[in-house]
Formats: C-alpha cells, sequence, structure tokens
C-alpha cells in the first residue's frame, strides 16, 4: 500500500466547491479556507481541491493556502493540475476519468519531485474505468455517482451499491464512493467494501463538522 494512504477507516475526503458557498464571489475563497481548516481540525483525512474554473496561479494561491490552513491534519490534493500540484506543494492530485494515466504522470513528475511521491487518484464511472485505473498504477479510485446527486448529473445514472461492492471487489487499491453520501448512507457505502467515502455537499453543509465526523468515525 502506498505509504501516504492513511491507515484508519473509514478514509473520509472532503472535496471542495467554493461556488456554492458564496456563488464565486471573492468572499468564496476566504470562506471555502475556513471550511478547509475545520474539516481538517475536525479529522478529515484528504481535502480535494476541486475548482476547475480557476486559473494556474489561482488554483497555486488556493492550494498553498489550503496546506497552511489545514496543517498536519489533512492532505491537500489538487484536481488534475499535475504542474500547480507540484508548484504548491500539494500531497497529490485527483485525475480524471479522461485524464492522464497515473503512470504516465509518475514518469513526467519523477526528476521535478525529487524523490517525493505525490498520492494519485482518479475518478471511475464503471468497473472497467476503476480496473484501468488500478492497472496505470493509480495510488485509489473515487467511483460514482453511488447515488443521485446534482454535482455529479453529468456523469450518467447512480451506479448503485451492487456495482459499488463489484468494484470493491475486483479492486486491490481504496475505493472511495462519491455521489449522494449522506451520513445515513454511508454505513451501506462501507458494508459494500468501500475504504471511505468523498463528498461536497456532506462535508460543507453540516453544521458541525466534530459531531459529522465524530458520527462517521464510527461507521465501519
Amino acid at each position: 500500500m502506498c505509504p501516504l494512504l492513511p491507515t484508519r477507516r473509514p478514509l473520509l475526503c472532503y472535496v471542495t466547491d467554493r461556488r456554492s458557498l458564496a456563488g464565486g464571489s471573492a468572499l468564496a475563497i476566504e470562506l471555502q479556507l475556513q471550511k478547509i481548516e475545520l474539516a481538517a481540525k475536525a479529522g478529515v483525512d484528504w481535502i480535494q481541491i476541486r475548482e476547475k474554473d480557476l486559473s494556474g496561479r489561482q488554483l497555486a494561491k488556493l492550494t498553498e493556502q489550503a496546506i497552511l490552513r489545514a496543517g498536519a491534519g489533512s492532505a491537500v490534493l489538487l484536481n488534475d493540475r499535475v504542474d500547480v500540484a507540484i508548484a504548491a506543494g500539494a500531497s497529490g492530485v485527483h485525475l480524471g476519468e479522461l485524464g492522464l494515466p497515473p503512470i504516465e504522470v509518475r514518469k513526467l513528475t519523477s526528476q521535478r519531485l525529487a524523490g517525493r511521491k505525490l498520492l494519485l487518484g482518479v475518478s471511475a464511472h464503471s468497473l472497467e474505468a476503476a480496473v484501468q485505473a488500478e492497472q496505470a498504477a493509480a495510488d485509489y479510485v473515487i467511483f460514482g455517482p453511488v447515488y443521485a446527486t446534482p454535482s455529479k448529473a453529468d456523469f450518467g445514472p447512480p451506479q448503485g451499491i451492487q456495482r459499488l461492492r463489484e468494484v470493491c471487489q475486483r479492486l486491490t487499491i481504496p475505493v472511495l464512493a462519491i455521489g449522494g453520501i449522506t451520513q445515513q448512507n454511508a454505513g451501506d457505502a462501507m458494508g459494500a467494501g468501500a475504504a471511505g467515502i468523498a463528498a461536497i455537499r456532506l462535508f460543507q453543509d453540516a453544521g458541525s463538522l466534530d459531531d459529522l465526523i465524530g458520527e462517521l468515525r464510527k461507521v465501519s
């Protein structure tokens, strides 16, 4: 197993979406950073920066600030932008299903990283894509959408718990469930074999992240 992967279960990944906090205004960045800090203090394992509309310069600044706010509590991962992740000092990169394979990313970055290893994950929306991601040397897969959710509507209908179970049974690397995950159904995802969950609204809209994460830590 990759040494950067947390060993505790469930593995919790907070996926950011600043636009849902304040409509993409300047205030949204600060609100997002506040959420990141609270999530890290409450015990989220990963903060996944998913802000596709930002420029490289803006992403680098946000990532650097997120790393400072998260401290040692959470690893910060960046969606897609390998160059920005390296420059900003992120712990890893989360790649899209149709993006570069992880093994190619490792080849491209091996010299620039000077021995430091990036945690590389892949989004998968089918069993076939999940298997391909593992074969391409991904450290983990985020699979979904398991349930219906507006943020994943473009990726087709919900995959369901049975398909999540099939993916978990086929892969030897950790699988995180995403898409419509709630405190009430997180246990079903764990029961299907998921190593953890990834979510936007579950963490972003929580009244008390401490209480939420405390309850999620009881799920196995």
